[in-house]
């Protein structure tokens, strides 16, 4: 599953790093922001589809889905020659990483005892470790000397790998979950998840748009129908952060949109702002994910008071992003870098303690639903903090106060998580049923 999880880091690492090449080469500079989004949005449904087929038949067959899938699309984009058929690739892939990183977690859930599932999910994280450390290089070096499409084909024999290590395992685990059989029927959350995906491409693009009604008429449109999808696919209470599990998949939300949301202009703002070099600028991202280990092996170490522990991780991110902001807004940019290894830190240590307090809340019938539904929220968030981010540079230029209004914008989402992480200790079973 380690691999399984690096094969996905890898992915989003590398192939970021080649994306401008790719673009410039087939004709895709003039909706470059669809390479990423892409992606994202079709993991919505993935994620979505895997957790509830694992509940009903068992985490192997929606894990060897997502690998085929996910090979699939490395395939097609790997020989696109066009811009929509790359778009395409980008597509099934998305599927197939949503599937994978649900299958992840859920599988911990299912196999692990209570005590060590702290330390598999830093396990997990640290999965993300060599790619961020080696990933944008190797994909650069392969770019230069064969081309950008040995970045994709790279890929497939990985795939294969991690499926001939991973999969043989989870046959035992198929009908675990037979009672999952009375939830309510997967056609609904697919078509759900769809709705979900197509309303928050609809929200990005009204982001993007310069016309004000045009632009007020997508993004209203675009969260309405997210927000009614959002209550079919999570777990019941979750738009109310009831306590426990719903509370659980809020708190991924917050987390990753104060992580992902601020990390995504780190690079731009030092390079815009302060001069710096793409290498210097570079290290935040590397320390954030380096110290996000980190505090995830602190946390599983000392595996007590996670409710506590996610308040203090909550602390320690907001502490950090205020230290970045202002590396990033008034320099040196060494300062933003510093700022960013104390956020990932407390990243870390939230993340795994929120994570482990929530899948510990769910009954082995509603594992996959809910680390589906965590997955969502996190890729969810990404997605829109970050095309909010951008929206707000996009219209006013990389200036000062474009970067300020983002990162008061992921200050106040981190205060909120701090004021709801109290939540995540349940009254009673945490629900997860869909609602």
């Amino acid at each position: 599953m380690t691999l399984t999880v690096s094969l996905v880091a890898f992915e989003s690492l590398g192939i970021a790093t080649v994306l401008p090449g790719v673009a410039r080469d087939i004709g895709g500079l003039g909706s470059y922001g669809w390479g990423l989004a892409a992606l994202m949005l079709a993991s919505l449904i993935g994620t979505v589809l895997a957790g509830r087929s694992c509940d009903r038949r068992g985490p192997h067959r929606p894990l060897l889905a997502g690998l085929a899938v996910f090979a699939l699309g490395c395939g097609i984009a790997g020989s696109a020659t066009s811009w929509p058929l790359f778009l395409l690739g980008r597509c099934a892939q998305g599927l197939g990483t949503g599937a994978l990183m649900a299958m992840a977690y859920t599988v911990i859930g299912l196999t692990y005892p209570e005590r060590l599932r702290a330390r598999m999910f830093a396990l997990l994280s640290s999965a993300w470790t060599v790619p961020s450390l080696v990933g944008p290089v190797v994909a650069a070096a392969l770019a230069s000397a064969a081309g950008w499409q040995w970045v994709f084909v790279l890929m497939l024999p990985l795939i294969v790998l991690a499926g001939a290590l991973t999969l043989p395992g989870l046959r035992r685990l198929d009908g675990r979950t037979d009672d999952a059989a009375r939830t309510p029927r997967w056609r609904g959350p697919a078509a759900a998840s769809a709705a979900l995906a197509a309303g928050t491409a609809l929200l990005l693009l009204g982001l993007q748009l310069r016309h004000p009604a045009a632009a007020f008429l997508c993004v209203a449109t675009g969260a309405a129908v997210a927000v009614a999808a959002v209550r079919v696919v999570t777990p019941a209470g979750t738009l109310t952060a009831r306590r426990g599990v719903a509370s659980g998949v809020i708190v991924r939300f917050l987390l990753c949109a104060v992580y992902f949301g601020s990390e995504a202009f780190l690079p731009l703002g030092l390079t815009e702002l302060r001069g710096t070099g793409e290498l210097e600028a570079g290290l935040g991202l590397s320390a954030g994910a380096l110290a996000w280990v980190a505090g995830s092996v602190l946390q599983a170490r000392w595996d007590t008071g996670r409710v506590r522990a996610t308040v203090v991780g909550f602390g320690v991110l907001a502490a950090g992003l205020a230290i970045m902001a202002f590396g990033v807004l008034a320099g040196p940019g060494i300062v933003a870098v510093l700022g960013w290894a104390v956020g990932g830190m407390g990243m870390g240590i939230a993340f795994n303690a929120a994570t482990t307090e929530t899948v510990s809340q769910t009954p082995a019938a509603g594992q996959g639903e809910v680390n589906a539904a965590l997955q969502l929220a996190q890729t969810l968030a990404t997605a829109v903090v970050s095309g909010l981010g951008g929206a707000i540079v996009a219209h006013s230029g990389p200036v000062p106060q474009a970067f300020l209004a983002t990162f008061l914008v992921t200050g106040l989402l981190a205060v909120l998580g701090l004021v709801l992480a109290p939540r995540l200790r349940a009254s009673g079973r945490g629900s997860v049923q869909a609602g």
